[in-house]
């Protein structure tokens, strides 16, 4: 099993940044893809960006230029870098663990943390 903690959530405003950040409870930077979610009330959960064991990367089309993924194989952490942010970035926000092919499938989510951008 592996257990995904987010943290860096808050309120901001418009124009503002921040970065979150998630920490698996073991090393699976090996074989998982690594993303962020988000979710806003009302509406389905969306990719925001993904990345590799290799470091390839891939963003939902709202956040390309604004947000970057990376991490830290040392610590075993991903983060998100947000920047530019705009209130309808307002949504929780999620950490994912994914096993892709062809290895067996496997899944794990975070808790989830709050990012609101108001004025």
């Amino acid at each position: 099993q592996v257990q995904l903690v987010e943290s860096g959530g808050g309120l901001v405003q418009p124009g503002d940044s921040l970065r979150l950040s998630c920490a698996a409870s073991r090393s699976i930077f090996s074989i998982y893809i690594m993303g962020w979610y988000r979710q806003a009330p009302g509406k389905q959960r969306e990719l925001v960006a993904a990345i590799t064991a290799g470091g390839s990367t891939n963003y939902g089309d709202s956040v390309k230029g604004r947000f970057t993924i990376s991490r830290d194989n040392a610590k075993n952490t991903v983060y998100l870098q947000m920047n530019s942010l705009r209130p309808d970035d307002t949504a929780v926000y999620y950490c994912n663990a994914a096993r892709p092919p062809p290895y067996l499938r496997d899944d794990y989510w975070g808790q989830g943390t709050q990012v609101t951008v108001s004025s």
